[in-house]
C-alpha cells in the first residue's frame, strides 16, 4: 500500500486525483503501477487502477493477470471494479471507502458478485486514514485555489 500512496503522490504532483495502485505477483514482487492520468492523457479511462492493469499486462504479456494482487489507495469505481474482474485479478487490497463511487462494497458488490464468473479476494481499509487524508486534502486545497 505505501507504494500504491507513492503514486498517489505522483498524481498529485501532475494536478491529477491524487489516487495510485500497484500490482504485485503471489511472491510479492512488484509487476506495474499507476496513477491517475485522466488530465494528463484527456482520456476519462486513465485511472490508476486501468494504467496498472494495462503496465501490468505489457510486463508480462498476457492479459489475464492470475495470482496477481492490486493495492490501491481508495476503493475501486464501476469501471475499474469490472476491469479488475475481467482481468482475473486475485486479490484486492485497498485503503479508503469512496463513499461516492465505490463499487467493491460501498454501492455495490462488483468484485465478488457470485453471477459473474471470476471473483476477487477483497481486503479494505488497509492505512485508510492515511489514503483518505491525501485525497480530502487534494481536494479542499482545490476548493479554496478556485475561491
Amino acid at each position: 500500500m505505501r507504494r500504491a500512496l507513492q503514486e498517489a503522490e505522483t498524481a498529485r504532483g501532475l494536478g491529477e486525483v491524487p489516487i495510485g495502485a500497484c500490482i504485485v505477483s503471489a511472491n510479492d514482487g512488484l509487476l506495474a503501477s499507476g496513477h491517475n492520468l485522466t488530465i494528463t492523457r484527456n482520456d476519462p479511462t486513465a485511472h490508476a487502477e486501468i494504467v496498472a492493469i494495462r503496465n501490468c499486462g505489457a510486463e508480462i504479456a498476457n492479459y489475464r493477470l492470475i495470482d496477481t494482487t492490486i493495492y490501491t489507495t481508495i476503493e475501486p469505481c464501476v469501471m475499474c471494479a469490472g476491469a479488475l474482474v475481467n482481468a482475473r485479478i486475485k486479490r484486492l487490497v485497498y485503503g479508503a471507502a469512496d463513499e461516492r463511487f465505490g463499487a467493491v462494497e460501498t454501492l455495490f458488490g462488483i468484485c465478488d458478485d457470485p453471477r459473474l464468473n471470476h471473483r476477487l479476494e477483497i481486503t479494505s481499509g488497509i492505512l485508510a486514514d492515511e489514503c483518505r487524508r491525501l485525497i480530502q486534502q487534494f481536494f479542499k486545497k482545490r476548493r479554496s485555489d478556485s475561491s
